[in-house]
């Protein structure tokens, strides 16, 4: 998997939910095949931090077994940096413990908001693309 499609519809549930945890960072995970996300599950912040975030397990849980149950799997988790960096931080690269989906990082910009995808592997990053496609594609 070299980057994430999402369709409008699922950016939008993103956004929001991120919207809705302002100031704090919200998370989330991503479910779907080959790069192609299929569903977004919003998780609460169980740090409440807008510098940190940790998922509650209770609700991780309930997507993975969701997931798995759709026969989708895990292809991304997005978080939110409400103040920067527009990259994972050092924080992110020490505690990313999923090393075969992208991490979506997202910010607000101008009453809009903005995401880049990354790979991570504990030490470092480098950008994928993230592709906000069509409806049904």
């Amino acid at each position: 998997m070299n980057g994430l499609t999402i369709s409008p519809l699922q950016w939008k549930s993103i956004y929001k939910h991120l919207e809705a945890c302002l100031p704090e960072e919200g998370c989330g995970l991503l479910g779907g095949r080959h790069g192609r996300v299929m569903a977004v599950c919003p998780v609460t912040n169980a740090l409440h931090s807008p510098v940190r975030f940790r998922m509650v397990p209770e609700e991780q849980l309930k997507a993975f077994l969701w997931f798995e149950q759709h026969e989708m799997e895990l292809v991304g988790i997005f978080h939110s940096h409400p103040n920067g960096p527009r990259h994972p931080s050092g924080t992110d690269l020490a505690q990313f413990a999923y090393p075969d989906v992208v991490s979506l990082i997202c910010w607000p910009a101008e009453g809009s908001w903005e995401a880049k995808g990354f790979w991570m592997d504990g030490k470092s990053y480098h950008e994928v693309p993230v592709v906000i496609g069509a409806e049904g594609t």
